[in-house]
């Protein structure tokens, strides 16, 4: 069933819209904007808590989906099992569950969201086309895009979580 969704998908393939995935979907490579924008953020007073927190986030993504999940669970990507498919990007090497660049998009839209709701919608928009991109491309199945979004939320949302407590902690006990 996977397979006949990647190839609806496929039906949708326009030379005009190629480069735009090929795009969308360098812009999630090893979550480099993601870590940039964490970074960036962590920088200003105001957002810096937002920023850290997107890094912690991102840390546990990547502990639990890119070195845990995808090693123990071992699929293999869309385009080894229908090699009809012509590809678009280089053949990535590491397993396809959970998709690595929406895992890194929602844990960092998830967080900004949390922390700042009207930027956090166009960000998790931004992961979303992201991660529409990695099946366009033929590199993930649906079920690796709803993984790692499941995963990136959840992360999101238990670190950021973690965090409001340190600092309700901390500033009880500075209170006192």
């Amino acid at each position: 069933m996977e397979l006949e969704i990647l190839h609806a998908i496929q039906g949708l393939r326009r030379e005009w819209l190629d480069p735009l995935m090929i795009f969308l979907s360098a812009l999630g490579n090893h979550g480099l904007f993601w870590i940039l924008l964490s970074i960036v953020l962590a920088i200003p007073k105001r957002t810096r808590c937002c920023g850290f927190t997107m890094m912690g986030a991102m840390a546990l993504s990547f502990l639990l989906g890119n070195v845990l999940l995808k090693n123990l669970i071992a699929r293999p990507r869309p385009f080894t099992v229908d090699t009809s498919v012509i590809l678009l990007v280089p053949r990535p090497g590491e397993y396809s569950f959970p998709s690595g660049h929406t895992l890194n998009g929602f844990t960092a839209a998830s967080v900004l969201f949390l922390y700042f709701k009207r930027t956090g919608i166009a960000a998790l928009l931004l992961a979303g086309a992201i991660a529409f991109s990695r099946m366009y491309l033929f590199v993930h199945y649906p079920t690796d895009i709803l993984g790692g979004l499941l995963l990136g939320v959840a992360d999101a949302v238990i670190v950021y979580f973690i965090v409001r407590k340190g600092k309700e902690y901390h500033e009880k006990k500075t209170a006192l």
